[in-house]
């Protein structure tokens, strides 16, 4: 066959890959909670350790009894500024639940507290906040990406890894399905 004649055929197939790949992108759902594995989940959670801005230490391993959301974070992580009003609804849906609701910590990464406290008192939340400098608590949970969100149910097992943005709903929702199995 000619080059002339092979042409269209070659031309026919580009276009027909690049039709497949636009419907595959066009239909695919971005704002779904996508999760990740990991050795730890379904496993004790790793004895992390942080500090408060007031220097107090964190102790994850402290925590049990409750459902710990840990949410780690950077000031300037694009997602992460995205997903936060998220966040504040979750902290505010959780604290309406008073003693039942999840306990949510956010883990700072790259971020000094100065950057951190102009972050949250332009953008609202008050929840506590654990600075890991060296970190070890990243290290830990083996964090690549900001932000990543990780839930450890009361009994101290990691059940789930977040790696991507979270909405209110759904990381309330999934909670709430964890809570239900675990009854």
């Amino acid at each position: 066959m000619s080059e002339r004649r092979l042409a269209p055929w070659i031309a026919g197939g580009v276009a027909a890959v690049l039709l497949v790949l636009f419907v595959v992108l066009a239909t695919a759902d971005g704002d779904r909670d996508e999760s990740a594995a990991s050795p730890l989940i379904g496993n004790v959670a790793p004895p992390s350790r942080g500090r408060f801005a007031d220097g107090t230490p964190f102790e994850l391993s402290r925590r049990k009894g409750s459902w710990v959301v840990l949410n780690f974070f950077t000031h300037n992580c694009v997602p992460c500024v995205r997903e936060h009003p998220e966040l504040v609804e979750f902290a505010r849906q959780q604290s309406a639940l008073g003693s039942a609701g999840a306990e949510l910590y956010t883990v700072v990464r790259d971020s000094n507290r100065e950057e951190v406290e102009a972050f949250f008192a332009e953008r609202g939340g008050d929840w506590p906040i654990v600075y890991d400098p060296d970190f070890e608590f990243s290290n830990d949970f083996g964090v690549a990406l900001v932000p990543e969100t990780w839930i450890v149910d009361p009994n101290g097992f990691v059940r789930q890894r977040i790696i991507t943005e979270i909405t209110a709903e759904g990381l309330g929702n999934l909670i709430n399905q964890m809570r239900a199995a675990s009854s």
